[in-house]
């Protein structure tokens, strides 16, 4: 190091320590005192699995115990247009810095993804039947 030069220091980052430690304490504190401060009146509708407002079966009704593959395509499509959505939020934060270079690749961005809407709708992945 050379002579004259001050040696870096932490005192910047205390802040944040602060900041993590309250956050911790919290959720500890939150966790641990739930159960002692909450009311603790049990009974067998609280107990139970919630599915909907209906009585909870244990086996899926349709197709002799297999899940039907609308469930499993909705939550693909819905984890699908919902990334695709979180590319829009960087768009956002810098959209005048990107200026009309930005402008053109997010019209087709939004594009791509309506097409890809389009075809779903279309192919009837939206019909809940």
């Amino acid at each position: 190091m050379a002579q004259g030069a001050a040696a870096p220091t932490l005192d910047v980052y205390l802040p944040l320590v602060i900041l993590f430690v309250l956050a911790i304490g919290f959720a500890v504190l939150s966790v641990l005192l739930g159960p002692l401060v909450g009311p603790s009146r049990y009974n067998k509708a609280k107990l139970s699995a919630y599915e909907c407002g209906i009585e909870p079966s244990p086996q899926p009704v349709v197709g002799g115990g297999r899940m039907p593959i609308a469930y499993y395509v909705t939550a693909m499509l819905f984890i699908l247009f919902d990334i695709e959505m979180v590319f829009l939020y960087p768009f956002a934060v810098s959209a005048d810095a990107l200026g009309l270079f930005g402008l053109v690749e997010i019209v087709l961005f939004i594009a791509t993804v309506g097409f890809a809407y389009a075809y779903v709708w279309r192919r009837g992945g939206l019909d809940w039947n």
